[in-house]
């Protein structure tokens, strides 16, 4: 059954122990199987103590062998003496996140030194120390913390294969965050390469709980199926509670930032110690932030905010403040989702709908994250509606259904790159590098002709490019090796490893020194010498703006726009968009379903209430027009192109002008001129019987082709990076580089691989059109609820709303909104 010896793990449990701790089974199992030889997936909740059951295997391997300090007589002194020689880590620790890098180095470097094994624990990722970097470089670090950036920027290095010589261990920590995208796929081709170059390691992934465990574990550890699913702890309990409205006061019909919850917000935040405040997007972050900050009671310095955006040192003292007690609310974004350590946090409160079961256990787990107390969040309803997100993600949190994430595929832009690190890095035959590309997951199906095409971009660009000697990136050596001679090439190579695509991105310093982040070239663009706006939880003046950096000071007092980032809007998961439409038939006995009920009457009486089996449609006219509501429940970027697919083809029975607006529930069709409309014409209308060629004709996909090409010609190299000491590209630089590019390939080498991949990205990932595919299926299958109220219905109300957004009036947005919501409250005071 076990290869190892009785008493095997007699020092990491007496360590436990002079702690009054007890090692769980999940981590003694997976010591075991490591010590075995076996790699495999662990699964276990935040706050179970995953860390320690990988690391656990690797430090009982070290005490068996020996280390310099307690050696038993007779035992080899390997650790310390290898990695002197620069053999590389023991132990390499994949992260996706820097803030986790920096947390993991201290848990790993404190646990080895306790137990007395003398280990250099360094960080290499875009934060790390001189010293770290050094470490990293010349191999003498026996564990590496590391980002999967970091580790192909390793690996472009030619004494690469000299630096994993003594590697046991690869752990990849938060394995569910890198799963679903391009910096997962660098991962599997990175650890191909170093599986390569160390054959006998063992991989260790961390996950937390998702909806496809065995392909997580299968994607990750391809050279090993079958390999070991650890079930870890039982997940914590987590308590979902909900800020009900009061009954004097109901909720609006639509919005999304909830300040009207403020005054309740602020007493929640004195019951405890500390809280993390969850919003959704940064610019929600910042303006609760600013709400907050107006009433503030305390030393303004117990309130913080973090988000993505924000220079990495005041990110850092954020979240030093939570670890010694020092701050009493952070408001966050989803930069604090991920598996840091703060166990002096006592509760978390999520702002709005989470929009996915996975994400609010995630920041559930957050809270009272110490051992056996259970996680709890308190949602605060920023509008009527979110009150059944709640319930519906209690419901599927109840039982155990968690969303999947899918492994891209095929992702050629990803694979130009890395075959050029490679080549850097001492050279590939190609041959080799296409069996090796074949066993990841990613690339399982590349065939010979795609391969061949790959190596030509990465010699010559291409066809078209092939005359311009910026694009002649690597040499067919006569060896028959690929190779990089030129040492300008490398260098700018290096710069542009990765797969995060930051374009436009503005820094903000303060005149006389001092970073606080970054901020959209596209929003600074509407300001002017002097104007003020909210940025790092301050009111800020621009001083001036020299290229790609904005130098402001401090204002005293004044207003200002709130910074705005686009794309910040998270879409409804496709889990969380079905148990929603569950409830409105079949409502449960949730305590914000009993909350809502006025409205689901409201909604039944006028209308219809959605349900698994009923497609619920609604002919409103307005002032604005005639309108035509449509509830699949399918998520924001499905309800896109059902929306344009069924404008294209009603346009084209009945020539018109049609506008649509889309939300996670559904989509809304305002008509220039009346149309008439029955079920046999709707039916219709969403048949999924030549979808693809009608969603080409019904959207730009032209347009949304380039975009993406902007950003797979990033990763593949094709545009240069700015350099040290230059000033930073703009966006609209960026742009017109990567435009002029689309356009000469598309004329000059319209079968370029790149150019396929930007439109097959487009329909499979900002169109989502298998997803598309299957909701025409099911619309097709559902009975069909034709409804004409004689006002907006509370599931039309919202979508109404919103395409008010950037129409000229003399009222703002939120004025408009509430007058209308006020007139239909009044209408149907009867029924509710």
């Amino acid at each position: 059954m076990s290869g190892v010896a009785r008493g095997w793990d007699a020092p990491l449990v007496a360590w436990f122990t002079a702690r009054g701790w007890k090692p769980a089974p999940f981590q003694r199992e997976t010591w075991r199987r490591y010590l075995d030889g076996e790699s495999g997936l662990l699964h276990t909740p935040t706050g179970s103590g995953k860390t320690l059951a990988a690391f656990g295997g690797p430090l009982l391997e070290a005490l068996q062998e020996g280390t310099p300090e307690g050696t038993p007589e007779g035992t080899p002194e390997i650790t310390r003496e290898k990695a002197a020689r620069g053999e590389g880590p023991r132990v390499l620790w994949v992260t996706p996140l820097r803030a986790l890098a920096a947390d993991t180095t201290r848990a790993l470097t404190q646990t080895a030194s306790e137990l007395g094994i003398d280990w250099t624990v360094a960080l290499r990722t875009g934060d790390a120390s001189t010293r770290d970097k050094r470490l990293a470089r010349q191999g003498k670090a026996h564990v590496l913390v590391i980002t999967p950036e970091s580790l192909a920027l390793l690996l472009s290095y030619a004494d690469a294969s000299l630096r994993f010589r003594a590697l046991r261990s690869i752990v990849v920590d938060e394995w569910h965050e890198l799963l679903g995208n391009k910096r997962g796929v660098l991962l599997q081709l990175c650890l191909a390469r170093v599986r390569k170059l160390s054959p006998a390691a063992r991989t260790w992934g961390l996950s937390a709980t998702l909806g496809n465990l065995e392909e997580a574990r299968a994607v990750l550890l391809p050279q090993a199926p079958g390999s070991a699913l650890v079930a870890g702890a039982k997940p914590r309990k987590i308590q979902i509670s909900t800020l009900l409205p009061e009954r004097s006061r109901a909720l609006p019909w639509a919005g999304h930032l909830g300040l009207s919850q403020l005054e309740r917000v602020f007493k929640r935040l004195f019951d405890v110690r500390a809280t993390l405040l969850f919003t959704n997007t940064r610019a929600q972050a910042e303006l609760w932030h600013r709400a907050l900050e107006s009433i503030w009671p305390e030393d303004p310095r117990t309130l913080a905010l973090h988000h993505g955006s924000l220079d990495p040192k005041l990110r850092t003292a954020v979240e030093q403040g939570l670890r010694d007690g020092t701050v009493r609310c952070v408001v966050a974004t989803s930069s604090l989702d991920l598996g840091v350590d703060f166990p002096a946090v006592d509760q978390v409160l999520q702002i709005g709908s989470p929009k996915g079961v996975a994400r609010l256990l995630q920041r559930a787990g957050r809270a009272k994250h110490r051992p056996g107390e259970s996680g709890n969040v308190v949602c605060v309803p920023a509008q009527a509606l979110e009150l059944i997100e709640y319930a519906a993600a209690r419901q599927a949190i109840a039982r155990g259904e968690i969303e999947s994430r899918q492994p891209p595929i095929g992702s050629l832009d990803v694979l130009a790159q890395h075959a050029v690190t490679l080549a850097l890095g001492g050279g590939f035959e190609a041959g080799e590098l296409y069996k090796e590309v074949r066993g990841t997951h990613a690339y399982a199906t590349l065939d010979a002709d795609t391969w061949q095409a790959v190596l030509d971009f990465i010699v010559q660009g291409g066809r078209a490019l092939a005359k311009y000697p910026d694009y002649h990136r690597v040499v067919r050596d006569e060896d028959g090796c690929y190779r990089v001679h030129d040492r300008r090439i490398a260098f700018r190579h290096r710069l542009s490893i990765g797969t995060i695509t930051s374009d436009g991105a503005v820094a903000v310093k303060y005149l006389r020194g001092g970073s606080l982040g970054a901020v959209e070239e596209g929003f600074l663009a509407r300001l002017r010498r002097g104007d003020r706006f909210q940025f790092a939880g301050r009111t800020l003046e621009l001083v001036r703006l020299e290229g790609m950096i904005a130098y402001v000071r401090r204002a005293k007092g004044g207003d200002g726009p709130v910074a705005t980032w686009r794309g910040g809007r998270m879409p409804l998961s496709t889990q969380l968009a079905s148990e929603v439409e569950s409830l409105y038939s079949h409502p449960g006995a949730h305590p914000e379903m009993r909350a809502v009920e006025p409205l689901l009457r409201i909604q039944e009486q006028a209308s219809a209430l959605p349900d698994h089996g009923r497609l619920v449609a609604e002919l409103i006219k307005t002032r604005r027009g005639s309108h035509l509501f449509l509830f699949p429940f399918a998520g924001r970027a499905v309800h896109e192109g059902i929306a344009a697919i069924v404008a294209l083809r009603w346009g084209r029975r009945q020539p018109n002008t049609i506008s649509y607006t889309v939300n996670d529930y559904g989509l809304m069709l305002t008509l220039a001129e009346p149309a008439a409309l029955d079920y046999t014409l709707l039916r219709a209308l969403l048949s999924p019987d030549n979808m693809a060629d009608d969603l080409r004709d019904g959207v730009n996909l032209g347009e949304m082709a380039r975009r993406q090409f902007r950003e797979i010609a990033r990763v593949a190299g094709l545009l240069t990076p700015s350099l040290p000491g230059q000033a930073a590209r703009s966006l609209r630089q960026v742009q017109a580089s990567s435009g002029l590019l689309y356009d000469v390939l598309r004329r000059y080498d319209p079968d370029h691989l790149l150019l396929a991949q930007a439109e097959r990205e487009v329909f499979e990932l900002q169109l989502e059109a298998p997803r598309l595919l299957a909701a025409l299926q099911d619309c097709q299958r559902r009975e069909l609820a034709l409804c004409e109220p004689r006002a907006l219905t509370p599931l039309s109300f919202p979508l109404w709303t919103e395409s008010l957004r950037g129409q000229l009036s003399t009222e703002t947005w939120q004025a408009r909104v509430k007058r209308a919501a006020e007139q239909l409250e009044k209408r149907y005071a009867r029924i509710a």
